[in-house]
């Protein structure tokens, strides 16, 4: 099949490598000359494990190009994928769709004969009509199909997630378009993958429902995670016991600062004003997007707590920055409200990230950035691990403990063990777990505390 891909984001660009490994000819179209320009001499825009590698292979292969040219690129192809970005507006929260309208009219003067439009790109209930309604602007009705094929993509493992997915959606009331898709996604087939073939405005609701959803799990057991600090019980021992029940499972159970990223706090928002647009506000999403919101400023207040109930004029090390480990994203991230909150009370901050700190430059003020993970630390007050990137999971604990100030330790992704910490010597926090500390190896500057 011939492929063309609209935007060479994330979305796009993985979904356009990915099909080309699938033996399809794939364009990747992006008006951004400058990325272009990056693709097509072998660089990468965005750090995604295994993706560098896959796009150069089917480059060489001459399955995969890239150009600004949207009308060859769609003249040809039997299939469009519209892959471009759909962020938060400003103000209420509801997605904006200008990228994928524009996309939509110009897809339709470039279409010659029949050809299948996908929406890729997360798109609130009723999106898919209304490209269709665009595209009809200028051209004939016979001439395409629109179908919804909501991604799933984790940041960080998004290759393995298109080439073994747990499902395909795909929303299209057409027999013509069912076969288009049938054919593009039958190297799944032949693995058994279930393919969901659904209405349009189910494909697109089941994106936000499923975002929404593991969102719920989040904040849940975020919210557990505190109840577990009051009562002593242990968060860890408490989403076990939990998931081992078939009916919950046990994954995104994992208590933490809050979630961030491209996908969750913009699409639970999106979710939420369809919702009340609608007449039929989801009012457990509501709840899930304010607590989320509380959680992150709530996180800088658990450092200030650790560092005796103040930051003025402490040197606090932060070891992460991204919103999770193994993506250069920083958007919505944790740390974008907790170091400004930890700032704000007159902390110096000196933070290190293995892939998220030439975003991370743009977005933090006032921070300095260091080279790897113990430069931060050299006469540190307080050391706060807010992405569980897995270099920090095995620190040498005895050199952390020599070169820093004071040993704290404020641990949001509870990577350590409380009682390893405490016989190292460490005045430790993590989230929803025992206190383990005594006064005997609590620093003497917090003993007073």
């Amino acid at each position: 099949m011939r492929i063309a891909i609209i935007g060479t984001g994330y979305v796009g660009l993985v979904t356009g490598a990915c099909f080309s490994e699938f033996g399809h000819e794939v364009i990747c179209v992006d008006k951004n000359e400058k990325k272009i320009l990056e693709l097509n001499t072998g660089g990468i825009p965005i750090f995604e494990p295994g993706l560098a590698t896959m796009v150069a292979k089917n480059v060489q292969a001459g399955r995969l190009s890239f150009q600004t040219n949207l009308k060859s690129a769609v003249e040809s192809a039997d299939a469009v994928f519209i892959g471009v970005g759909t962020p938060s507006r400003r103000g209420d929260g509801q997605a904006d769709l200008t990228f994928v309208y524009e996309a939509a009219e110009e897809i339709g003067t470039a279409i010659s004969k029949y050809t299948v439009v996908v929406t890729k790109s997360t798109v609130p209930v009723g999106t898919g009509r209304e490209v269709a309604a665009r595209i009809r602007k200028n051209c004939s009705t016979e001439l395409f199909d629109v179908v919804s094929n909501p991604e799933f993509l984790r940041e960080g493992a998004a290759i393995e997630d298109f080439m073994r997915p747990d499902r395909v959606i795909v929303g299209t009331q057409s027999a013509q378009a069912k076969k288009v898709m049938e054919a593009i996604y039958r190297p799944l087939s032949l693995i058994q993958t279930p393919i969901l073939f659904t209405s349009l405005e189910s494909a697109e609701l089941t994106k936000y429902a499923g975002n929404a959803f593991l969102a719920t799990k989040i904040t849940f057991i975020n919210e557990i995670a505190d109840l577990c600090e009051k009562v002593g019980a242990d968060v860890h021992d408490v989403a076990k016991g939990i998931g081992l029940d078939g009916r919950i499972g046990r994954k995104f159970l994992h208590a933490g600062p809050g979630f961030g990223g491209s996908c969750f706090p913009k699409d639970t928002r999106a979710l939420y004003r369809t919702s009340v647009q609608e007449g039929a506000p989801v009012r457990i999403v509501e709840a899930v997007i304010n607590i989320n919101e509380k959680r992150k400023h709530d996180m800088a207040r658990k450092v200030v707590s650790a560092c005796g109930g103040s930051v003025e004029g402490k040197k606090i090390a932060v070891l992460g920055l991204t919103f999770k480990p193994n993506t250069d994203d920083m958007r919505e991230s944790p740390s974008l409200d907790i170091i400004p909150t930890l700032l704000s009370g007159g902390a110096k901050i000196y933070a290190y990230d293995p892939e998220g700190m030439p975003e991370a430059k743009k977005l933090l003020e006032n921070t300095n950035f260091c080279s790897n993970a113990y430069e931060p630390l050299e006469d540190a007050d307080a050391v706060v691990i807010i992405t569980e990137w897995n270099e920090f999971r095995a620190l040498d604990l005895n050199r952390v403990k020599e070169i820093m100030k004071t040993p704290v330790m404020v641990d949001l992704r509870n990577i350590y063990e409380p009682d390893e910490m405490a016989k190292h010597g460490f005045y430790y926090h993590c989230v929803g777990r025992p206190q383990t500390n005594t006064s005997s190896n609590k620093p003497e500057i917090l003993k007073n505390a």
